[in-house]
């Protein structure tokens, strides 16, 4: 298994609090990379907001043109996605669409998973509950 990371720094970023503002350390935005078997695994790293959507989404679409027939999005290392966030990956299943691969989502946390239910976008993106059962299911199913 091979690997490759980007950024995995923190930064300080201001939060609003019921007294004012504070600051927070938050991770920097990352994605890992490694093939296995026939899928590209992407675990993601950080929050995915409107601040990192241009990061995730140039790397994202570097690693969809490797034209692995099947990526899987690893989401257990998202601490935070909004509607910017969403759209990233709405666009790179779209890109693996065009590009002749299947593009999945796994081991997503609750809120974000709650956030796919809400907008109907598990009804798009096949969701698993990890790696390793999306890996299973692209193998036996063909993708």
């Amino acid at each position: 298994m091979c690997g490759k990371s980007v950024g995995s720094s923190s930064q300080s970023v201001a939060s609003p609090t019921r007294g004012g503002w504070e600051s927070v350390m938050t991770a920097e935005p990352s994605v890992d990379t490694s093939v296995s078997g026939a899928c590209l695994i992407l675990p993601l790293g950080g929050e995915m907001d409107w601040q990192t959507a241009p990061f995730f989404r140039t790397r994202l679409v570097d690693e969809i043109a490797r034209g692995l027939r099947c990526v899987v999005v690893d989401l257990s290392g998202v601490s935070f996605c909004d509607s910017a966030g969403l759209n990233v990956l709405l666009w790179a299943w779209r890109q693996a669409e065009g590009a002749g691969s299947v593009l999945v989502l796994a081991s997503v946390p609750p809120k974000l998973q709650r956030m796919l239910t809400m907008t109907g976008v598990d009804s798009v993106l096949r969701v698993y509950g990890s790696v390793t059962e999306a890996e299973a299911e692209m193998v036996v199913g063909g993708a």
